[in-house]
């Protein structure tokens, strides 16, 4: 044979060769997507007369633990929760109980998500393992449905609980011991199922709380139902969560200037009463709000001390506080508007000064229009929050100047304003939309119509007495939601409830859909308000 075909033949064999040997892509097959399946359990699922340490749960495959911490939800709970093992991946869980069980008590532990494979990490869900120190089973179940009682969205994690009610309970039991039954509501749910109870009468409840099971007023939302309730029972139950609002207590205060102390406080500072003296001399004070905290601050020109006695009273609390003086420096006055650019039609112009403002000189104060006209106006002055208001009737599409010369403003130190000139401007009416709520059916009266926005913000509220029709007018176009509030004791704001006094929050309402409020648009919304 001829070299050269030799040498073609050769060369077409490792062409071929090569073809056959390149790399394909592997697809792996079809994706995993079943979850675990217990083949086994010792002792069995739903066994009687348990006496054991211990609970071994067999797998069809290998899997692992996810959140177990808060996905178990052991019911009763046990004072020390059960050591759950390997954490590693296994066929095999074991669960080591470290508890003294109740004798004749059916115990229930659902780990909700908490048992994955350990390929994929397909859960086996709202998997229960339960079990009777006692001769039988207990079956019986309620439902409940878990909400906030004034916002829209409702906490995750919420603990769903049932009190026995026999001779050893009483009004802090709640506060000290451990529920009969719970279950929770984990990362998804609204509606829980609490199963394997036994016949009797008991206390429902719901608390957001760190993981206790007992009540904190302090840190936790608590929802109750009012009357205590027998088990069989078909009803579907509504708990509400709220904050209670804590009997007002004043904390030490602390230095925070050298003309200023802070003081913080629990529950409503409105009506309290504070002194403050050096020595045998009373000091004159002012007291204002500290932005967004639950304090208030303490004003006092510049002295010579040592120490101050601070004295507070309100209702049934009075507590008198030594506090320790440091040489500091005092405050000074800076003065900065609520808005800039921009004043929307349906607000007031307003400013908000460092320090508390104790003289206002009308004279040095003008507010004139583009063509330079001067606008009549009023000031207003809110003391607690320390901040100056402008009232003066607004034009669409104008721009307006305000000018303080100096000595305007004198503050409670006896410093004045130097000259502050602050320029805004109005949008057309047709750059906002109006909105008119008629609320049907309306039980009673007098109630809170409020707009807010997707985080539950405030942006828009009304107060009507008898009134059905509400306007909102010059709104900024945006989505709102909206709700009433049956102002039942007519102090114009929500009230929440308070479980000692057995009393539920004031009752909201939320309307179902979004408010499309649109630029230059005029909205009309019924709303009946008869029926939750």
């Amino acid at each position: 044979m001829p070299k050269s075909i030799f040498k073609l033949i050769c060369l077409l064999f490792i062409v071929v060769m090569a073809s056959c040997a390149k790399r394909g892509n592997i697809t792996g097959g079809t994706k995993d997507t079943i979850a675990p399946v217990l083949k086994a359990s010792f002792p069995k699922n739903f066994s009687t007369n348990f006496n054991g340490k211990e609970i071994k749960l067999v797998f069809d495959e290998y899997v692992k633990l996810k959140n177990i911490n808060k996905q178990l939800i052991i019911s009763p709970p046990m004072k020390n929760q059960p050591e759950i093992l390997p954490q590693n991946a296994s066929k095999t869980l074991t669960i080591k109980l470290r508890d003294t069980l109740q004798p004749n008590t059916t115990y229930s532990l659902n780990f909700g998500q908490s048992i994955e494979d350990n390929n994929e990490g397909n859960p086996y869900p709202q998997f229960k393992y339960v079990f009777s120190t006692g001769t039988y089973i207990d079956s019986l179940k309620i439902n409940v449905k878990v909400k906030d009682a004034l916002e829209k969205k409702t906490d995750n994690f919420v603990s769903v609980m049932l009190y026995e009610i026999n001779e050893k309970f009483n009004d802090s039991t709640i506060y000290k011991e451990s529920p009969r039954y719970i279950t929770n509501t984990l990362d998804s749910l609204e509606g829980v199922t609490i199963e394997n109870i036994k016949a009797g009468k008991y206390l429902l409840l719901a608390l957001k709380d760190n993981g206790n099971n007992k009540f904190n007023p302090k840190s936790d939302k608590i929802g109750f139902q009012k009357q205590y309730i027998t088990i069989p029972n078909d009803t579907i139950f509504e708990l509400e969560l709220f904050k209670e609002k804590l009997p007002f207590k004043a904390i030490k205060p602390t230095q925070a200037s050298g003309n200023k102390l802070v003081m913080a406080y629990e529950g409503n500072p409105k009506n309290m009463k504070i002194s403050v003296k050096n020595g045998s001399e009373i000091v004159p004070t002012i007291v204002t709000q500290f932005q967004k905290k639950d304090s208030v601050q303490l004003w006092f020109k510049p002295i010579k001390a040592d120490s101050l006695q601070v004295v507070v009273e309100k209702d049934n609390f009075k507590k008198e506080f030594l506090v320790k003086m440091k040489k500091q420096k005092a405050d000074t006055l800076t003065v900065s508007p609520y808005y800039y650019g921009t004043l929307p039609l349906r607000e007031r112009f307003s400013l908000n000064s460092s320090v508390p403002l104790v003289k206002f000189d009308k004279s040095k104060i003008s507010i004139f229009n583009k063509d330079s006209i001067a606008v009549p106006f009023e000031t207003e002055y809110d003391d607690f929050q320390q901040k100056l208001y402008f009232n003066f009737n607004k034009e669409p599409l104008e721009k307006y100047k305000i000018q303080l010369m100096p000595g305007a403003l004198t503050d409670f130190l006896e410093k004045s304003n130097d000259t502050l000139t602050y320029r805004i401007a109005t949008k057309n009416t047709s750059d906002y939309g109006n909105l008119k709520v008629i609320l049907e059916k309306a039980k009673r009266f007098p109630i809170i119509v409020e707009l807010t926005d997707k985080d539950g913000k405030v942006k828009a509220t009304a107060y009507t007495e008898s009134n059905p029709v509400v306007e909102f007018l010059g709104l900024e176009p945006d989505k709102y939601t909206l709700r009433i509030i049956y102002d039942d004791n007519k102090n114009k704001v929500w009230d929440a409830g308070s479980f000692m006094e057995r009393r539920q929050s004031e009752e909201v309402i939320y309307f179902q859909k979004e408010l499309d409020v649109r630029a230059n648009w005029d909205v009309e919304q019924p709303f009946d308000i008869g029926t939750k």
